[in-house]
């Protein structure tokens, strides 16, 4: 009757590990920096399934969800996935799967390997730490180190630098695409919101896009309105200004992106891609 009961179990755990093992001790690194995630990878089938925003968030693809199929995209590659289906499209060209995607606790699991190299990116493994090296950033033919961001409050100031590839080359195309109608340089602006005069812009922040020594390849800076006067006396003045100042040029741009950009520097700083090189804010 024991030995009975014994095959019986043995046989349960053997068909569990076959299918699905959770992946305790795997940690998943992306250019370096240790990814946490609040559902562990699990190993299906010898493949490696993350949660969809595990993944997405750090190779810096956005993510649309419908009737079962996620789709996500970054610059020219758009790729579909449904859920429990084997079958992906990526760029219009049908791509069989090892593993379906699947629900569970709420999360989407896709498999790593797939999504990471259709992004681009190298996928190595290392004992029990899967490596992703995301592609670099290249300005003008120069490799990008890393992103770097200044912002003034009321009492000091923060600069802090990005050094996820995938963000910065996403927060880069952010700029470069957002840029809307060239326009003149305003009569006041400066890093203070307190300017009392008609039509002034306060600087929201810098962003530098910095090489392997430091220095600065291209600078964006993102301008407000203030708007201290009424309503219809700023009628004309755009909300919201970029200035190319590698080029000393000057755009219209949107809070939409503006907003995009802040949320991406607040995901890579979550995910640990963001340090702080100085705060003096009192």
């Amino acid at each position: 009757m024991k030995k009975a009961f014994f095959g019986v179990f043995l046989a349960i755990f053997l068909f569990i590990s076959s299918s699905t093992t959770y992946a305790a001790e795997i940690q998943i690194k992306v250019d370096g920096v240790a990814i946490a995630s609040d559902v562990k990878p699990e190993i299906k089938n010898k493949r490696t399934m993350v949660p969809l925003r595990v993944i997405s968030e750090n190779l810096g693809a956005s993510v649309e969800w419908s009737n079962s199929e996620v789709i996500l995209a970054k610059s020219d590659m758009k790729v579909f996935l449904k859920l429990n289906s084997s079958t992906a499209v990526k760029n219009g060209e049908k791509m069989l799967l090892d593993v379906k995607p699947y629900m569970k606790n709420n999360r989407i699991f896709v498999p790593l390997r797939f999504i990471a190299e259709t992004f681009g990116c190298n996928v190595n493994y290392s004992n029990f730490t899967v490596i992703v090296d995301t592609e670099p950033l290249f300005i003008d033919g120069v490799q990008v180190k890393a992103l770097q961001q200044e912002y003034h409050m009321t009492m000091g100031g923060v600069v802090q630098q990005i050094n996820g590839n995938a963000y910065n080359e996403t927060i880069y195309n952010i700029f470069v695409e957002n840029k809307g109608e060239k326009v003149e340089e305003p009569a006041n602006y400066s890093w203070s919101p307190t300017i009392d005069t008609l039509g002034s812009y306060y600087k929201n922040a810098q962003y530098d896009f910095l090489d392997q020594k430091g220095n600065s390849l291209v600078r964006f800076d993102v301008y407000s309105l203030l708007r201290s006067f009424p309503s219809e006396l700023l009628t004309g003045y755009p909300e919201i200004l970029i200035h190319d100042v590698s080029k000393d040029e000057w755009y219209l741009f949107s809070d939409t992106a503006r907003q995009s950009i802040d949320l991406l520097i607040y995901t890579a700083a979550k995910n640990g891609f963001l340090t702080i090189i100085s705060n003096t804010v009192v």
